[in-house]
């Protein structure tokens, strides 16, 4: 596996970690925020999508080696859309 190939799946290991510490401990920097992860590292934290989005962008162009999350978010959670046609 390639270096640049496994940037995703070391976003996504760090990304779980900073949503589980988010999730256990309130007063986390994280918590309540959305966390931007470059590369393997967090590299930005804000108030809003659109801010941390911008903030990302800054840091590293390729969308490729990024990911966002909203720290405080429960991801395991099942969530039913109902639709009426």
């Amino acid at each position: 596996m390639s270096a640049i190939a496994s940037i995703p799946a070391i976003n996504r290991e760090l990304a779980e970690r900073v949503n589980a510490e988010a999730r256990r401990d309130p007063h986390s920097p994280y918590a309540g925020k959305f966390v931007g992860i470059a590369n393997g590292q967090v590299v930005a934290v804000a108030d809003s999508w659109r801010e941390i989005s911008r903030r990302l962008r800054e840091v590293e162009p390729d969308p490729g080696k990024c990911c966002c999350i909203e720290a405080s978010a429960d991801y395991d959670a099942v969530h039913e859309v109902w639709s009426v046609l």
